[in-house]
């Protein structure tokens, strides 16, 4: 048997974004199920290189499939500078679960853009208006563009509004798109108005201070402890959905307002699973603003993993090794 080693261009090449975003929907209705087993992730703090290294591995199953995947990644913020290196790489070893044999070794950064694209396209499905129409993006990054790739594939998106202090990302992202929506810059506040709001920064003081009445925001830029996009009021006033309980109490969106004790449990709606699966209520006539505060699942990197593989395999995309020993002594 051999492994497929799959690098950034084939995962693009198989990772067909509508079939990510109903696999990684697969995935929540298995753990709200109970079908999935998602150990913390665990961290390597690396101080004296201003970084760390994370584990997330997975196994769910989805009922007419199941898959296993760890998911090794980094986030180092002084690579582009100091190193001409991404912020954040990762690398995913996909398992065959009856026999532990690596299937396929995948570039994890581009799942981890598509997966988490996917997962704020399950939440705007789920929350969002029925016929929303206009999508604002706040920071222009790699994770701006498959946001409305996935989100654009749940709901009608005509009009993108995006807002970045950096005019020539603006500038590039309008490029990329502007074939098909009708995109331009403007600010946070206009961008916030829109239907539905993806936020991609990584700050750590509040920049979106008002949102439109019935606005759903995906809350994706938190993903460590201090982090913090969307202000406290709206979070208490909103529905608030949230991916997962403990990661999202202790490096989610809502992280520094509940430690803080400006959260409660009281305020979170519920997890993402149990709205899909109707053990909590989605969007309503009478619900206002919704948030999804995403800080992403490792069985999200299983589900799109599964995606590429199956793709990968039938379409003859990579490079086949013999990546371990298979004798049998």
């Amino acid at each position: 048997m051999q492994t497929l080693l799959l690098d950034p261009d084939a995962v693009e090449e198989a990772a067909e974004m509508s079939a990510v975003v109903s696999a990684v929907e697969d995935a929540f209705v298995a753990d709200a199920r109970g079908d999935a087993q998602m150990p913390a992730k665990s961290y390597i703090d690396l101080p004296q290189y201003n970084g760390d290294f994370r584990s997330m591995p997975a196994y769910l199953d989805a009922g007419e499939w199941d898959a296993a995947a760890v998911k090794w990644v980094n986030v180092h913020p002084d690579n582009p500078d100091d190193h001409d290196l991404p912020t954040v790489m990762g690398t995913v070893v996909y398992s065959d679960p009856e026999t532990a044999f690596p299937l396929a070794l995948l570039d994890g950064t581009t799942i981890t853009r598509k997966r988490t694209g996917a997962a704020a396209a399950v939440a705007t499905n789920h929350l969002a208006v029925e016929h929303a129409r206009t999508m604002g993006i706040v920071g222009a990054g790699v994770q701006s563009y498959t946001q409305l790739e996935a989100i654009a594939t749940v709901r009608p998106i005509e009009e993108v509004v995006v807002a970045d202090r950096d005019d020539e990302r603006v500038a590039e992202f309008i490029e990329a798109f502007e074939d098909r929506f009708d995109v331009r810059g403007g600010s946070i506040e206009e961008a916030a108005r829109c239907d539905v709001l993806s936020t991609v920064t990584p700050v750590e003081e509040p920049i979106v201070h008002s949102v439109g009445d019935h606005t759903h925001v995906n809350a994706i830029g938190a993903d460590a402890a201090g982090k913090h996009e969307i202000a406290d009021e709206i979070l208490l006033d909103a529905t608030l959905v949230i991916d997962d309980y403990e990661q999202c109490t202790h490096s989610g969106e809502i992280n520094v307002p509940w430690s803080e004790g400006v959260l409660s449990d009281d305020d979170i709606h519920g997890e993402l699973g149990e709205v899909i699966v109707g053990e909590k209520p989605g969007r309503t006539p009478e619900t206002g603003v919704t948030v999804f505060d995403s800080t992403g699942l490792a069985i999200q990197d299983v589900a799109a993993s599964h995606v590429v593989y199956e793709y990968a395999a039938e379409h003859d995309v990579g490079e086949r090794v013999s990546l371990v020993d298979t004798d049998v002594l």
